[in-house]
């Protein structure tokens, strides 16, 4: 992915469509992006949590992911998960395709990269589906108006795969090694911002 300079700042949301704290983070997030100062261009790059992968999830990281989203609803009120996903599916440590799908959607129509992600996310925490399914990531985006079929050969393309790998590289070459992260880019520096799942004024402060 392409960062061309503007004379706006940016604020990177670098983030994983199935990172249980993006999710989150979600309600907050939308609150914030309304309260933004004006010179505040926002974009996000997709992080990466774990590449591809057929094998099943170890029952101890599931545990250990049971145990994070226990964690998060207690945390983040009014957040809830659908924890019959892990009963309902053969869960996989595989989140390359859910990045790649949200910039698959990304290339078809920029204006439904955000629906995309929020797309699979519902999927994942609300409907208990499985975003490392390329059937599921197909459905979703057919559900948010994305031709299925182009969608589905943008899923998984080389061009797709390589735009992936840059916007890995380009996470962390700003510092965006955690999910959710967010960087102010201003004056040709990057600069994180210390996260805050329940207050806003907090984020603002720092902008």
């Amino acid at each position: 992915m392409a960062h061309t300079e503007t004379t706006k700042r940016i604020l990177y949301y670098v983030h994983d469509p199935m990172c249980s704290w993006c999710y989150g983070f979600r309600r907050l997030w939308q609150q914030l992006q309304t309260q933004l100062p004006d010179d505040i261009e926002v974009r996000y790059v997709a992080g990466g949590l774990a590449p591809d992968s057929s094998e099943p999830m170890p029952e101890g990281m599931q545990s250990m992911l049971i145990n994070t989203w226990e964690r998060i609803t207690q945390a983040i009120p009014g957040t809830q998960f659908n924890f019959d996903f892990w009963k309902n599916n053969q869960p996989r440590r595989s989140t390359y395709p859910s990045c790649r799908a949200a910039l698959a959607a990304r290339q078809l129509d920029a204006s439904k990269e955000i629906a995309m992600i929020e797309g699979i996310q519902n999927a994942y925490y609300q409907q208990a589906l499985n975003p490392s399914d390329d059937e599921t990531l197909i459905n979703v985006a057919e559900s948010i108006g994305l031709d299925g079929k182009l969608f589905a050969e943008a899923l998984n393309s080389p061009a797709t795969q390589e735009a992936l790998q840059q916007e890995l590289q380009f996470a962390r070459s700003i510092g965006g090694d955690s999910f959710p992260s967010l960087i102010l880019q201003q004056d040709g520096k990057h600069r994180t911002l210390m996260l805050s799942y329940t207050d806003a004024d907090k984020l603002l402060a720092q902008l």
